[in-house]
């Protein structure tokens, strides 16, 4: 098995944005919108999530489509977890950003102390893999939790907390390039906090102007940020392709 993860591009980033844009707004959109309601969205996108895993743990490298395809479906079920819990639960924002917290903090535990390291650069065995999936999921959750706790409960805003975010994230590059901050450690803090970021931008984007948005809605905001993500991992489904080795016949 090759390694499962892509290149740390910054392709890698602005689709990962993109991705968790659209995990709050198109999970949104389901929702409401479409009136599906919380419990049927989660059921529906969890299936799908399923689905979308067994073709990416079957695959022996890494293929940019089934991987951002699991990637955007664990964004909006990462998002409608936080939602559940919060809206048809009860569970207050805090509590869900701790206990998120919580179990991000113990996988990345377990996940150290089963395989030695927590680079994304080793993903080649299927323990990995799900440790990596795994993760990828509380932070989605987590990112959810954290942005509705600072935007709506503490009422700072969606645009000032975009702005918070994408600060701590300047400061995370900072601390890598001029003060030596871990390449995993710093890989992780920021993938962190780039859900967060992508909360508070979709919903600042797709909330009403009453509420402290920009009023695109949500059926708006997920249909162009879908279709930049189609676009970008089709690019990169195009480079992956040609950096295949290529064989002279004997």
């Amino acid at each position: 098995m090759l390694n499962k993860v892509p290149e740390v591009t910054m392709a890698f980033w602005v689709v990962k944005i993109l991705a968790t844009t659209v995990g709050e707004t198109f999970a949104d959109y389901l929702s409401d919108t479409l009136g599906l309601g919380l419990s049927l969205t989660s059921l529906i996108m969890a299936a799908l999530l399923a689905v979308a895993l067994v073709f990416q743990f079957r695959a022996r490298k890494y293929i940019p489509f089934f991987y951002w395809l699991a990637v955007v479906l664990i964004s909006v079920v990462g998002t409608l977890v936080s939602d559940n819990l919060v809206d048809n639960l009860g569970v207050p924002l805090w509590v869900t950003t701790v206990a998120f917290s919580a179990l991000l903090a113990a996988t990345f535990i377990a996940w150290f102390r089963s395989e030695q390291t927590l680079s994304i650069h080793s993903i080649f065995s299927t323990r990995r893999e799900t440790f990596y999936w795994l993760t990828i999921l509380f932070t989605f959750a987590l990112g959810t939790s954290a942005g509705d706790l600072l935007a709506e409960q503490l009422n700072i805003g969606y645009l000032l907390s975009a702005l918070l975010f994408l600060g701590c994230i300047g400061l995370v590059a900072l601390a890598r390039f001029a003060f030596k901050l871990g390449a995993v450690a710093a890989f992780w803090i920021a993938y962190v906090l780039t859900r967060p970021l992508g909360a508070s931008t979709g919903d600042l984007l797709s909330q009403a102007r009453k509420d402290g948005g920009l009023g695109l809605g949500t059926t708006v905001t997920s249909v162009v940020f879908l279709g930049i993500i189609l676009v970008v991992v089709g690019f990169l489904s195009v480079v992956e392709y040609r950096r295949r080795p290529t064989f002279a016949p004997d």
